[in-house]
């Protein structure tokens, strides 16, 4: 049985890959619109409604747990640019904390209801590796996750505690952030990736259930960009 944020997106799609294969899933997301539309799709154990920044609901939700589960995907928390000449410290600080809080916070409440060999398989990107104007704090995150990964793999053994890093895919998220450029940005990745073709959740919830699968894989991050980070800059 596997815990999936599942509103749309990768983690729909992931959620979408497990039941293909025979698997259940208990639905988690913070839009019930969302995700009354995938519980609709893919008649899950269950669902829950609520934002993961919520600590306190979060650790509720593991505690009200009825047994163990065998995987745990994360998908929430978004990348936050803002150059520093247009900076509001509050924002960044609470974006920052908040990425930390969800990953560390899912670790803390999930210890004991995640099954030995089980995985807590968490989302980031590839993005932040490069420095740019108004990359500061979505680098700094992109720079701590990696470690953070590795610290609670050893920490929750034989919990298994990995990390996806994304590129770009073709995700309504994307969609929101580039607006009317979002047709551009695809052509161009098209174009110029070694692959000649966008990444999509698909591609993404095929490697997170492979990573959930594999039980020798821990404590590490696992990039998949198409060959983004290959391209000058």
């Amino acid at each position: 049985m596997v815990v999936i944020r599942a509103g749309a997106g990768i983690g729909l799609e992931t959620a979408r890959q497990v039941r293909a294969g025979g698997g259940q899933v208990i639905l988690v997301g913070r839009s019930p619109e969302r995700l009354q539309r995938a519980a609709d799709e893919l008649s899950p154990l269950g669902t829950a409604t609520f934002d993961a920044t919520d600590t306190d609901r979060l650790q509720s939700f593991f505690q009200e747990l009825s047994g163990p589960v065998d995987h745990v995907m994360v998908t929430a928390g978004g990348p936050f640019y803002m150059p520093l000449a247009e900076m509001d410290l509050a924002a960044a600080r609470r974006a920052f904390d908040e990425r930390l809080a969800i990953t560390l916070g899912t670790a803390l409440y999930s210890r004991g209801k995640v099954r030995a060999g089980g995985t807590l398989l968490f989302i980031g990107g590839t993005g932040g590796r490069r420095p740019g104007v108004g990359k500061a704090v979505v680098s700094a995150a992109t720079a701590a996750l990696p470690a953070l990964i590795a610290n609670l793999a050893l920490e929750l053994a034989p919990t298994r505690v990995n990390l996806i890093a994304a590129g770009f895919v073709d995700t309504p998220l994307s969609a929101s952030l580039l607006g009317e450029q979002l047709e551009a940005r695809r052509e161009q990745l098209r174009a110029t990736l070694p692959i000649r073709r966008v990444v999509g959740p698909a591609d993404v919830a095929a490697l997170g259930v492979h990573i959930m699968c594999n039980g020798a894989l821990t404590g590490a991050t696992y990039d998949i960009d198409g060959g983004q980070q290959l391209l000058p800059q």
